[in-house]
């Protein structure tokens, strides 16, 4: 990696001349800061995480506080009823994660969702209560801090306790949600969240409007006061278990009480002299994104230069390869014990494939010689923060609801969204077609298996210390984000700030188009990248990447919270 050392420059001498000026992010501009960083999607939890450093807390701590802060203040995404992953690299090397994946309950079945005809019915796997995966954050977070944490764990869960009690400003980034929740949603089973989520269960909050939680500040009380046991059994599995048996789920007190959140190895691959950690299965970030790192690493990129028509059929090539290798191999690892994670992240198999891809001419995707591949639609609404502390300890957190809002279903009395993870399996066993459906056996749904993901938080490291603290929402593009981001930093010498709001797309083998952020590319690009055989469609924004660079040269932390994200921020001190 280049240190992008000119624009650390600037940024150093204007942070150091003008001490008076609290710094904050401004655009392509990251926020600089010497003791600590979190960069969250809301600024009130990236508020929360900072202040947790500034008690003393550690990384682990201040991922605590603020992945609660989001419980309250992201609902789309942030949650304490779904789950994700936690990657974490200390100052001194140490490198472990934890997987907190939700889980498939114990009544579940591989042709849960189906008809009598074989076909998926009322989008059950989607929505309502057959939808709900056993929620794994509480779980995570108790275990990551069990293991890593410094401060009291009552201390962290407090800030979430008051945002959701004092109350917060309601914002224009949850207006179109309420307006959809107001108008439809009809079925008494979305009741509880509309006396969540509505002024007296109907009318709108006005943005900036003060708005208050208390079934959910009472539900983060009793996490507070018993930690683990206080969401997964007591009161809080009693309400959760009580609202599926009403409405139909199979989710019951003992799926609750059985759930365990894992502490496991993240995938690590290297890339121009850094180390990569990133999430191990059943996530399939981590390979995916070490498989594609392989690849190009083979080129030299900084000379091809960013965004030009050939830089982007390389990285098509390398997201088609990779893409196709985790729609077959890959699931939950405790299901599926012989995934070839050693080939797939190997620099020799990477060099078998860089020798399949011609500089001028797109390959095919060829659906007939590996129709295994092909996709489902998988939720972009997810999100993500990166907190580095004042040792040096980072963390990498993804966590997600699955689509916005989950399954829009409140637990009543609990005050806290469900999930709908249970989507991310495939639904009918042995059916694979091009409509996006897929059946193979690695993500079908069994009791407590884990659903596939894209999540990707990642750390890149330089001698032993963490240098980039990375990942995204996006679905099934987080994995591309979080490359580019990469590759914006170590090969185009852009601050983490830039590298962020760069332009992206996507390409995951099938359908065999790419995505381009829409004003992304210059016309003569596009016709140069076309004329390669490459189909083009365009889309809005790509993610939303929260993430921090260190500068160990100068002793400072850069946060950057990605401008796709309505109430993101960076806060350091």
């Amino acid at each position: 990696m280049k240190y992008p050392f000119f624009s650390i420059r600037i940024l150093l001498i204007f942070f150091i001349s003008i001490p008076f000026i609290v710094p904050a992010q401004s655009g392509r501009i990251p926020a600089p800061a010497k003791n600590g960083m979190v960069t969250s999607s809301h600024y009130l939890a990236s508020e929360a995480g900072q202040k947790i450093l500034k008690d003393g807390g550690n990384a682990v701590d201040a991922a605590v506080a603020t992945a609660f802060a989001l419980a309250v203040t992201l609902p789309s995404a942030g949650n304490i009823g779904g789950g994700g992953f936690l990657v974490y690299h200390g100052t001194e090397g140490e490198v472990t994660a934890f997987n907190f994946r939700e889980k498939a309950p114990l009544a579940a079945t591989a042709d849960m969702f189906l008809d009598e005809e074989g076909n998926i019915k009322d989008r059950s796997n989607h929505a309502g209560p057959l939808s709900v995966g056993v929620p794994g954050t509480v779980a995570g977070l108790w275990k990551a801090h069990q293991k890593l944490g410094k401060l009291p764990w009552e201390e962290l869960v407090q800030p979430a306790i008051d945002l959701a009690e004092k109350g917060m400003p309601s914002t224009w980034g949850m207006r179109g949600f309420l307006e959809r929740l107001q108008r439809g949603y009809d079925d008494p089973m979305y009741d509880a969240t509309k006396e969540a989520f509505l002024k007296n269960g109907k009318d709108l909050y006005e943005p900036g409007e003060l708005w208050k939680q208390p079934d959910l500040a009472a539900t983060l009380k009793r996490i507070q006061k018993n930690g683990k046991d206080g969401f997964y059994k007591g009161k809080t599995a009693k309400l959760l278990a009580k609202y599926m048996k009403k409405h139909g789920g199979i989710i019951t007190e003992e799926d609750l009480a059985k759930y365990e959140a894992e502490e496991v190895q993240p995938i690590h691959g290297t890339y121009r002299g850094y180390d990569v950690y990133a999430m191990c299965p059943p996530s399939s970030g981590g390979v995916a994104l070490v498989e594609m790192l392989n690849i190009l690493e083979g080129f030299e990129l900084d000379d091809i230069g960013h965004n030009s028509a050939s830089y982007l059929h390389l990285l098509t090539e390398a997201m088609r390869r990779a893409y196709a290798d985790r729609a077959l191999h890959l699931g939950d690892p405790n299901f599926n014990p012989n995934m070839p994670l050693e080939k797939l992240t190997s620099k020799a198999y990477a060099r078998q494939l860089r020798q399949t891809i011609d500089w001028y001419k797109a390959s095919e995707s060829d659906s007939a010689s590996f129709n295994q591949a092909l996709m489902r639609k998988e939720s972009e609404e997810t999100t993500h923060f990166s907190v580095v502390d004042s040792e040096g300890n980072a963390v990498s957190l993804t966590y997600t609801l699955e689509q916005g809002y989950g399954s829009k279903l409140t637990v009543e009395g609990a005050g806290f969204l469900l999930n709908n993870e249970m989507g991310d399996f495939n639904p009918v066993p042995g059916v694979t077609n091009r409509r996006g459906q897929i059946g193979t056996k690695p993500n079908l749904v069994e009791p407590e298996k884990r659903m596939l993901s894209s999540m990707t938080p990642t750390i890149v490291a330089k001698d032993g210390k963490p240098v980039i603290v990375i990942g995204s929402p996006g679905g099934r593009t987080i994995i591309n984000t979080v490359l580019q981001v990469i590759l914006n930093v170590v090969d185009h010498d852009m601050n983490i700030a830039q590298a962020i709001e760069a332009g992206r797309i996507h390409h995951q083998w099938l359908p065999d188009v790419t995505s381009f952020e829409q004003g992304s590319i210059s016309p003569d690009t596009q016709r140069l990248y076309e004329m390669m055989g490459h189909s083009i469609r365009f889309r809005g924004g790509q993610g939303s990447a929260m993430g921090i660079f260190i500068d160990h040269v100068n002793g400072l932390i850069y946060g950057a919270a990605d401008s796709r994200a309505f109430d993101g921020k960076a806060v350091g001190y």
